[in-house]
């Protein structure tokens, strides 16, 4: 926020999971805060997240 910058400058997103379940949620949060086209977007299982959380999101911006 401090650089202006906002969800409209996200061009790629790496979203990495730790169970599939949650894949459905990982949809919906996308259609909730970004409006088509959407960023690109890569999903990665993977089998634990540091601090014990179940969804981890890396995102580029184009400022």
């Amino acid at each position: 926020e401090a650089s202006g910058a906002t969800l409209n400058h996200i061009v790629k997103l790496t979203i990495f999971i730790t169970d599939y379940k949650n894949f459905p949620t990982v949809n919906q949060t996308m259609e909730k805060y970004f409006s088509r086209p959407y960023p690109a977007r890569s999903t990665i299982g993977v089998a634990s997240l540091p601090l014990g959380v179940d969804i981890e999101v890396e995102a580029i911006l184009h400022l």
